[in-house]
């Protein structure tokens, strides 16, 4: 049945069983909507403040509504939206070219999300392999526990079971080793890989930071086998750990690296970054996107790392991590019987549950939102802390205010 719009749809009220009611339930958001937010600060549609230690799960680096990407968004929406792909755009010329001076790569790639940045990198690591080897080199490894997309391919190169089940059969010539495991690695990357993808930092696994030492043997493995070395950065790169992207505090460069959340502090983006002569590899015709480099997209982009990508800025992530992690330990000595030692880098960071209140982490976070401390999980063993890179020391200590509040709130059942 057809009809006409109803007038008032925009101005209808909605609430949170509205989304029970209109969207395919492939998440279970919270019980509160938020509906204004200004850097750390959220409201929701009582009026309740939150401060926000999620920015929108390391995607808000430069905190809500940051007036510099606000005017370049305005700016950029009053001049071109969208063209289609038989023509390029200034903007993503811009963001090309600083992404290029900032990092290894002399070709960037643009879509819209880390998912299909990865998926843009896999395809073009066995269209390399194909070409320069055959066939033959066509096999992906990945790690177990590790989070590369919800494509087909990317879930399943993710290694996590619980994503793949019900979506069988699933793409051939996948394998999966064990993260921080030399042996493991060794044992797999044999002549037939095309490419090692790997997280210097897993996140969604439960914010584990890669081993130098692990990272420096897939680059050395890679390098004896032809495979390429393709870093996902969509949830530790911009700034997020302290450097630009967490690659320069490895000693470990990648072929590829693909980056996405942050760099559009919200605004849907993700980027494929890679050498020339890998790059060749994708002729006229042989992948592509619809809003991959949208002008909108890529000027908010240039704003976003034209902020991030300094010294000073930097420096500050790397003292507010410090400040974060001090507290933690203090959180963790305090409450033994309900934390494990903190983990993670820059302002990417797990906090574990300690054995006796093991898969409860969401019960904790939903105690610490209603004191009002919006905070994620890695998982179910993992409370995890990805504040905007902009937290003051301020905010630093009210988050800790709330955890011991909650971690009260918690025990006292």
């Amino acid at each position: 049945m057809n009809a006409k719009l109803d007038s008032g749809v925009t101005t209808r009220p909605v609430t949170r069983q509205t989304f029970d009611e209109v969207l395919v339930p492939t998440y279970a958001p919270a019980a509160m909507v938020p509906v204004r937010a200004s850097g750390l600060d959220v409201w929701d549609q009582e009026g309740k403040h939150y401060l926000d230690f999620t920015s929108g799960i390391a995607v808000s680096s430069l905190g809500h509504c940051n007036p510099v990407v606000v005017e370049a968004l305005t700016r950029q929406a009053n001049t071109l939206w969208h063209v289609g792909n038989g023509y390029t755009n200034e903007p993503v010329l811009r963001l090309a070219s600083a992404l290029i001076d900032a990092t290894f790569a002399e070709r960037a790639f643009f879509a819209n999300s880390g998912a299909e940045a990865n998926e843009a990198a896999l395809k073009l690591a066995r269209k390399y392999a194909h070409g320069k080897f055959g066939a033959h080199k066509s096999r992906i490894v990945s790690c177990y526990a590790s989070f590369h997309g919800r494509t087909l391919f990317t879930v399943s190169v993710g290694g996590q079971s619980k994503y793949t089940e019900g979506f069988e059969p699933l793409p051939p010539s996948i394998d999966h080793i064990n993260y921080n495991d030399i042996e493991s690695a060794r044992a797999a990357i044999t002549d037939d890989v095309a490419a090692v993808i790997v997280e210097p930092i897993q996140g969604e696994g439960g914010v584990i930071p890669g081993d130098p030492a692990f990272l420096k043997a897939l680059r050395e493995l890679c390098d004896q086998t032809g495979a390429l070395l393709v870093f996902d950065e969509v949830q530790s790169g911009v700034g997020r750990t302290g450097t630009f992207y967490d690659y320069m505090n490895t000693g470990v460069t990648p072929d590829i690296l693909t980056s996405a959340k942050a760099l559009g502090n919200g605004y849907p983006i993700g980027a494929m970054l890679t050498t020339d002569e890998i790059a060749q590899y994708f002729a006229v015709g042989s992948h592509g996107t619809t809003y991959g480099g949208n002008p909108l997209a890529t000027t908010v982009a240039l704003a976003v790392i034209e902020q991030i990508n300094q010294p000073a800025f930097l420096e500050r992530v790397r003292t507010a991590s410090a400040k974060v992690f001090a507290n933690l330990d203090k959180l963790v000595a305090d409450y033994p019987q309900l934390f494990g030692k903190a983990r993670g880098k820059g302002l990417l960071i797990g906090l574990p549950m300690a054995d006796a209140h093991k898969g409860r982490s969401k019960d904790y976070t939903k105690v610490a939102e209603k004191l009002g401390l919006m905070l994620l999980i890695a998982g179910p063993d993992v409370v995890r802390l990805a504040p905007s890179l902009i937290v003051s020391d301020a905010q630093i200590e009210e988050a800790d205010r709330i955890m011991r509040a909650a971690a009260d709130a918690f025990l006292a059942g």
